[in-house]
């Protein structure tokens, strides 16, 4: 066991000899810490919390009362293989939240960025990778092997199906299932996710100027509501002119492609 000698620990907690616990961090009453776990300086982990497996938490992180970080993934096909979860600094991980490592078919790594916000009972399976400055609001849940770039924001209760990717800076309304990609700077919403336009409100609170909210509607209009050829088509007829930040963002993650369809706008019907 390595404890930093400025670290708190409550004479209730179970601190497993392997662990490592950096300086100034304090783990409260009754939580249960494993034998393969790697903490760094300045956390505050509550009551009540089991951290487990190969799990690496950066500095600042403070994780509240129930949550279970690095249990086993909730994936049949996992068999006790090594396989690991990184958790990045100044995390705020609430009451309730799971995050499980990865597995073995899917590249034996979940990582979770630095300053993200996950509400009281989110859920991060095996294989997700999570940038930096995501939120998820309570009770969103992501599948395995999911993708969420920086700063985008999931609803309340929404479910993101596995091997999805939520582009930066994309908003998933509340209440939201989503089985196809979401754009970069998209918004989208529904029982079935649709593309309901771009995320200019969190574009603004961010900092983005008119003009590059300008850009990116333009390219988002050429896409998404032009008449001529296929999706893919206009996206690549975009692709081979000068275009840069949010826009080329936008570009590059449709080109890259998935395993899964993209959100697109709900098709227009006439009204009788």
């Amino acid at each position: 066991m390595t404890i930093a000698d400025t670290a708190q620990i409550h004479p209730t907690a179970i601190i497993d000899a392997g662990a490592v616990i950096g300086a100034n961090t304090r783990i409260g009453p009754y939580s249960i810490i494993g034998p393969e776990v790697v903490l760094g300086a300045g956390l505050n982990v509550a009551a009540h919390v089991v951290i487990d497996g190969q799990t690496t938490i950066g500095d600042g992180t403070r994780v509240y009362p129930f949550a279970s970080l690095g249990s086993d993934p909730q994936d049949l096909k996992f068999k006790g293989e090594r396989t690991r979860l990184e958790i990045g600094e100044n995390v705020l991980i609430r009451e309730h939240v799971t995050m499980n490592p990865g597995t073995e078919g899917g590249g034996g790594l979940t990582r979770v960025g630095n300053a993200c916000l996950f509400m009281v009972g989110t859920h991060v399976a095996h294989d997700c990778m999570v940038g930096n400055n995501v939120i998820l609001a309570n009770n969103a849940t992501l599948a395995g092997h999911v993708e969420v770039g920086d700063f985008a924001v999931l609803g309340g209760i929404c479910g993101i199906h596995q091997f999805v990717r939520i582009g930066a800076h994309a908003m998933v309304g509340g209440m939201t299932g989503v089985e196809r990609d979401v754009i970069p700077y998209g918004s989208v919403l529904g029982d079935r996710a649709h593309l309901a336009g771009l995320n200019l409100l969190g574009m603004k609170r961010r900092g983005f100027d008119r003009e590059q909210i300008h850009a990116l509607r333009a390219t988002y209009r050429a896409i998404f509501e032009g008449a001529e050829g296929s999706l893919q088509d206009r996206v690549q007829a975009l692709a081979d002119q000068p275009a840069e930040g949010a826009a080329r963002e936008m570009l590059d993650f449709i080109l890259a492609g998935g395993n899964r369809r993209f959100c697109v706008p709900e098709a227009k019907t006439d009204s009788a």
